[in-house]
This record gives C-alpha cells, structure tokens and sequence, in this order.
C-alpha cells in the first residue's frame, strides 16, 4: 500500500520539490491527490505514518484486553469495518491496478474474518466474555425505551429469552432504590468540603450588573438596562441581525 501511495503521488513529489507550476495549479493539484495540503508538504507525496485527515499514528489505534474471547471480537470487527472502507475506495478509483490490489486486500480481510471467528468459536463458554458471570436478574432483561413509531420487534428483544420491561414508571429504578446518587464521605472530607462550601457561597439576594448586561446589544434578551429582544426562530436570526446593523449604522 506504501508503494502504491508512493507511485500515485509521483507527480505531486516532483512538483512540490521543483515548483515548476503555478501556486493555484499546484495547490488543486494537491487537492486532487486525495491528501490534505498539510501532508502533501510535510511528506513531499510519500506514505505517512498517519489517517486520511494528517493525524499521525499511535499507539492508540492498538486495541487490546489481553482476554482471547475479547480481543478475537475485536479483530473480528476491525475486519468487517476494514472490508467496507476497501469497498468505499474501490467505487472511487478507474484505475484497474488500484482496483486489483484493493480487491485482494479486501478479500483478505474475508478471510481473516473467518479465521478469527474460528479461533473464537473454538473456546467453549466464550460468551460472556472473562470470569465472572453476570447478575441473573439483569441479564436476560430488555428495557424497551424506544417507544416510538418505527420500534420494532424482534428476537433481540422479544421472546422467551427476554424479561421485557415497556412500563418504565413502574419498575425504575430497577434495583428498587431511589434513583439518586449517593455517596459516604468520610468526616476529614466533611470538614474541606464544608470550608469550600462556605468560600464559594452565592448570595441569592444580590443582582448586581454584569459585563454581559453592559455589553449588552440587539439579541441579548432581557438584562437590568433594557429589553434587547432576540429572534423567534434560528431561521429569522440573520434578518433580525441584519436589521439590528442598519439600526445602528443611522445612530
């Protein structure tokens, strides 16, 4: 794949090094190349350790648990995605060799897919994934929050395999709590906390006039000097701003 970047942008290579065109010719030159400008002028047309939009490659992009029954998942979802982005660049190619290589690459992961999904299924109880196992009560339990036109039923979410839950007011929250968070601090904690309550404590009473409501201007709603108004809809915000110009260009 290197080479083949390195063979498409032979072209651009020698221009950006000999500038022989026009500026405007050659910057839509490097526009055509696929790459943005940053890349084409840091890495003179040769491959780049980095994505199509000049992020340079890390360690990032790895993507390991070092548990078998996770880590085959994983490749076995970078292969279909890899599959798709190889369909994506093959319909925006007319060049026969490109088209081959891609092709190959993309049958490629086909395979690594099925070799993967081998690997997987040759560990027995590789569902779930690690040692423990869930908690019974939740996981069989489907919470059908999408009631809405369009929800649809099926086997992932319907049958007997499946504790369906559409009354929501009803059975939340679901551990029988009382739905808020909650916390134990231990008393040293308290005594800071209680410190910084205090330091940073508002004073409901005072309404004092702020750099917003002195910069205040057409748009700016209600402040303590006036009624600055605003649009009715994102939609008359640019005329409303337009004549708010023309206003202030009389004064």
């Amino acid at each position: 794949m290197g080479s083949i970047v390195t063979m498409l942008n032979k072209g651009l290579k020698a221009q950006l090094a000999e500038g022989q065109m026009k500026e405007a010719d050659l910057y839509l030159m490097i526009g055509a190349s696929g790459t943005t400008a940053k890349e084409s002028i840091l890495f003179g047309g040769a491959p780049a350790l980095c994505d199509s939009a000049g992020v340079p490659w890390t360690a990032a992009y790895v993507d390991s648990r070092g548990e078998p029954t996770v880590d085959l998942r994983s490749n076995i979802a970078a292969e279909a995605r890899a599959k798709i982005v190889y369909e994506r660049l093959i319909n925006i190619t007319d060049d026969p060799g490109i088209k081959d290589a891609l092709g190959f690459l993309m049958t490629r992961e086909i395979a690594h897919q099925k070799s993967f999904e081998k690997a997987l299924y040759a560990i027995e109880n590789n569902f779930p994934s690690g040692k423990l196992p869930g908690i019974e009560k939740y996981a069989s339990m489907y919470v059908n929050t999408s009631q809405v036109e369009g929800d649809t039923n099926g086997p992932w979410n319907s049958g007997e395999e499946w504790d369906r839950i559409d009354d929501l007011e009803e059975v939340m929250p679901l551990d029988g709590g009382d739905g808020l968070a909650t916390v134990k601090t231990g008393a040293r904690d308290m005594k800071v906390m209680a410190k910084m309550a205090e330091r940073t404590l508002s004073d409901p009473a005072s309404d004092p006039i702020t750099g917003a409501a002195l910069g205040a201007g057409p748009g700016a709603g209600r402040t303590k000097n006036a009624d600055f108004g605003g649009a009715a809809s994102i939609q008359e915000a640019p005329a409303v701003a337009e004549a708010a110009v023309k206003r202030a260009r009389k004064h």
